[in-house]
């Protein structure tokens, strides 16, 4: 491909470009896509560098210049996508096809969409020769999608110089618009919630296939796994959420607020949601701690009944909360025989600092008045929790004016993942007056 810089102004050429880049993580390979970015940013005059952990995992990281009278802001994105392997599409996943103004592919949302507008943000503030408060650093990322290992985690603990100085970064995951009881809102990030994945051993008597078992180690876990399916973990409201439903309500009628200022209530919490349908599908994941059975393993032969079955849980927890409250929640539903292990503690971000979110808000009402910014709880993990160890608060801010009948939640890492021309258009803009407001405000 030419490295043409003056391809910003082309936005949805540019996301098309991006997703035809295979980076199915594993194995990721975004090397070649990474180039693909960094051809661009030297053509219009960047100095960019790519350090890599494996050569095959590239990332990226340049720096536009500022004045000096701001600290440096950090643009941050992953280039690596989830499997498009075993779903049906409309359109081939990696084809980038544009069809009826919609880009189709995979990683249009999660997140070359989001790459696409910070790559145009760099090169229209070189292109157009403008100089910010502070310098713009923009790091381009291999690996969020499988633990980060090859990308924001190897850069902070092996090239932590690069991010110098840096308070606050942009990147995912928010600023799409959603739809909740009649009213339009833009969630931007300012937290998310904990990895905890747990390990749950189900034991019981073994023996011949042959012979007649009842109350053996699969019916035990099938008991297990009835048991968390029928019964939710607690409700939880963090000062986050509280802010969030308080923001919604204040934006609806009277009446529609009334109700919906019940969320916050937890002996009502779940009640309302389950009235709002589609719109409190956004909010389910916010108000409590979470397990799903992932993966299973337990027997060898057909012919022997196993006495040990494992299985994996993918837990979340709430910001604030510990691995022993996650562990203690699901004992409660599961009883007291099962072993529980934590696998892994990911500790999200801290209490978010919250300087920017009126600048981002403003930027967003100014473009579309008829949404509300809202802070946002990520209901998944980003790679905002690992630059969160050099202090660096992350606002998920990659705007996108998508239409009610889009079911955003659904294909995000689903069949059919594709982004509308205007609403990547209108995150262009977005994030470009980020890039000028943001050091400006400080």
């Amino acid at each position: 491909m030419t490295a043409d810089p003056t391809i910003y102004q082309r936005p949805a050429e540019l996301l098309q470009n991006l997703i035809r880049f295979n980076t199915t993580n594993p194995p990721g390979n975004e090397t070649e896509c990474i180039k693909y970015a960094r051809d661009l940013l030297e053509a219009a005059g960047f100095e960019v560098q790519m350090p890599a952990k494996d050569a095959a995992r590239a990332n990226l990281v340049t720096r536009l210049n500022g004045r000096g009278d701001a600290p440096p802001l950090l643009l941050q994105g992953h280039v690596d996508v989830v499997t498009a392997e075993n779903q049906t599409w409309q359109q081939p996943p990696f084809a980038g096809n544009l069809v009826d103004g919609w880009v189709w592919g995979r990683g249009a949302l999660d997140m070359k969409g989001g790459v696409t507008m910070l790559i145009c943000a760099m090169l229209r503030a070189k292109m157009e020769g403008f100089t910010p408060p502070g310098d713009v650093i923009l790091a381009l990322l291999a690996d969020e999608e499988a633990g980060s290992d090859y990308g924001s985690t190897y850069l902070v603990k092996e090239h932590a110089h690069l991010f110098e100085g840096v308070r606050y970064a942009i990147g995912e995951f928010g600023g799409f618009s959603m739809y909740v009881a009649g009213g339009k809102f833009y969630p931007i990030m300012v937290a998310e919630r904990q990895g905890c994945p747990l390990k749950v051993t189900v034991r019981g008597p073994g023996g011949h296939g042959a012979q007649p078992m009842q109350g053996g180690a699969m019916a035990r876990l099938a008991k297990m796994l009835t048991s968390l399916d029928e019964n939710l973990l607690p409700v939880h409201i963090t000062p986050v959420v509280k802010q969030m439903v308080e923001a919604m309500a204040s934006a609806l009628p009277e009446q529609a607020a009334s109700m919906f200022r019940q969320v916050i209530d937890p002996s009502q919490t779940d009640t309302v949601l389950d009235h709002l349908g589609n719109g409190g599908r956004t909010i389910r994941p916010l108000v409590r701690n979470t397990v799903n059975a992932t993966i299973i393993s337990g027997g060898t032969k057909i012919n022997v009944i196993p006495s040990e079955i494992v299985v994996q849980l993918d837990g979340r927890l709430l910001p604030g909360y510990q691995p022993d409250d996650l562990v203690n929640e699901v004992r409660a539903i599961i009883g007291s025989e099962p072993e529980i292990e934590v696998v892994k503690f990911s500790p999200g971000t801290p209490p978010p600092d919250m300087t920017h979110f009126d600048t981002l808000a403003q930027i967003l009402r100014e473009a579309d008045p008829q949404g509300t910014a809202i802070p946002y709880v990520v209901s998944g993990g980003t790679d905002a929790s690992v630059f969160s160890d050099l202090g660096i608060q992350t606002y998920g801010f990659l705007p996108m004016n998508l239409p009610m009948s889009f079911n955003f939640g659904a294909t995000v890492h689903g069949a059919d993942e594709r982004i509308p021309v205007d609403a990547l258009e209108f995150g262009v803009a977005a994030v470009y007056q980020a890039v000028q407001r943001l050091g400006a405000d400080m």
